[in-house]
């Protein structure tokens, strides 16, 4: 008897308890096998963009010599300028063939090309614009097509989960990359070229993945009703749970400093090294990497809107941190850390709100709407910015931009708010 009741007891502890389902957010998750696949290509890809975008700031502030107004124009071209001329086109155009796998397999080609591009522009500002743009239009082409197949690839209640752990993935390479270069310019300073070559042939192997190993979306092969598809493409603003979240990605955007941007106030505050700045990218991702998906897993059970305006709560308050007297550095450590939560908190969660509420045939038109209002959004931040800079006060810069968060999170509250209760 005295054994049985053991047992019992043993099968009593192991069962579920009452609190298993609050702490259900925190176990590993489980998504489609094509949400890892997708998550490999990108992995590879973000380590190959990275190694150079983490390089940018370095590259031409300290090395070419260009000034902060020029940097802000080509980080916004970078950032999302391109992306926003073709991410529309190619989205509507993904939805009408059912071609989601092989345009955004066009999109990622495009992109690995620009990194041999890089190595022939030298020092002229213009040529190189150019190519970051080339490479926006990549990634502008990719983004919604590949978002559009997590989403149709993974059941509606753990959208925020999927996207979290395909970022997850991609945020690994974010690691990886910046790493790579603090290496390589730490060993050889001023080895620009390697990073590049090394770049495009990571690049290559990412294109690989997606082209070999990556299904198409079921029931999406062939071409749909071409004229119907065009005709619900343009209506989807008139939507009103859609068109709020676009408005406040827009608005929201319009506030964000850029990642380059943030790194070099961050050197500016502290008096760091040059190299440190990839070191900041490094660390960015680290913290990104660590929080998606329990960030994922939080919102697709405290509710993804909850989640995504805590996000940008973290990055006013990073504001206001950069714009504080004092900036030991231990206090670099925090903003990157906050900086990595921040985009945890925002990233996929916003994707996995506006997929939820776009139907299969238009998802990838819908996410590509998303994409273009935020990198129009990215393009008008990063030259206020740098404008702002170069006039010769850092620190008007970033109060406009707490006053404009402040400003912009308000509104968002707000909309999302109105959005919930219909």
């Amino acid at each position: 008897m005295y054994r049985v009741d053991w047992i019992t007891r043993i099968r009593s502890r192991q069962s579920p308890s009452v609190d298993a389902p609050a702490l259900d957010w925190l176990r590993v998750p489980q998504v489609s096998p094509t949400v890892w696949k997708l998550g490999f290509t990108s992995l590879l890809t973000d380590i190959s963009s990275e190694m150079v975008s983490s390089v940018l700031p370095v590259y031409f502030v300290l090395h070419l010599g260009f000034s902060a107004m020029q940097f802000g124009f080509l980080d916004g071209v970078f950032q999302g300028g391109a992306v926003a001329l073709v991410s529309l086109i190619s989205g509507m155009l993904a939805d009408r063939w059912r071609r989601q796998k092989e345009v955004a397999t066009a999109g990622y080609a495009l992109s690995a090309l620009c990194r041999i591009g890089l190595l022939a522009a030298g020092n002229v500002w213009t040529v190189i614009a150019g190519i970051l743009a080339l490479d926006g239009l990549g990634k502008g082409i990719r983004t919604a097509p590949r978002d559009a197949m997590i989403s149709l690839a993974s059941p509606r209640v753990t959208l925020a989960t999927a996207f979290a752990v395909h970022r997850a993935l991609d945020t690994c390479g974010a690691v990886l990359g910046p790493l790579a270069a603090f290496l390589m310019l730490r060993s050889l300073p001023g080895a620009f070229n390697l990073v590049l070559v090394a770049s495009f042939c990571i690049a290559i192997v990412g294109l690989g993945v997606i082209s070999l190993l990556v299904d198409k979306p079921a029931g999406t092969a062939g071409r749909g009703s071409e004229t119907r598809t065009l005709q619900l493409s343009f209506g989807l603003l008139r939507q009103r749970r859609f068109r709020v979240l676009v408005i406040a990605a827009g608005v929201l955007g319009i506030a964000t400093v850029s990642d380059g941007f943030i790194y070099l106030l961050l050197q500016n505050r502290t008096h760091s090294s040059a190299s440190s700045i990839p070191l900041y990218a490094f660390l960015t991702a680290i913290f990104y990497f660590l929080l998606s998906v329990p960030a994922g897993r939080l919102a697709d059970h405290w509710g993804p809107r909850n989640v995504f305006l805590s996000g940008y709560g973290l990055l006013a308050l990073i504001y206001a941190i950069v714009l504080s007297s004092e900036m030991g550095g231990r206090t670099q450590y925090v903003v990157v850390a906050l900086f990595g939560a921040y985009y945890a908190a925002t990233d996929g969660v916003l994707a996995a709100m506006t997929s939820a509420t776009l139907g299969a045939e238009l998802r990838t038109t819908g996410l590509a709407l998303l994409n273009t209002a935020s990198s129009l959004s990215r393009l008008v931040s990063s030259v206020l910015f740098g404008w702002l800079w170069a006039s010769g006060a850092m620190r008007t810069a970033v109060w406009t931009f707490l006053l404009g968060l402040s400003a912009a999170g308000i509104v968002s509250v707000c909309i999302l708010a109105e959005r919930k209760r219909e």
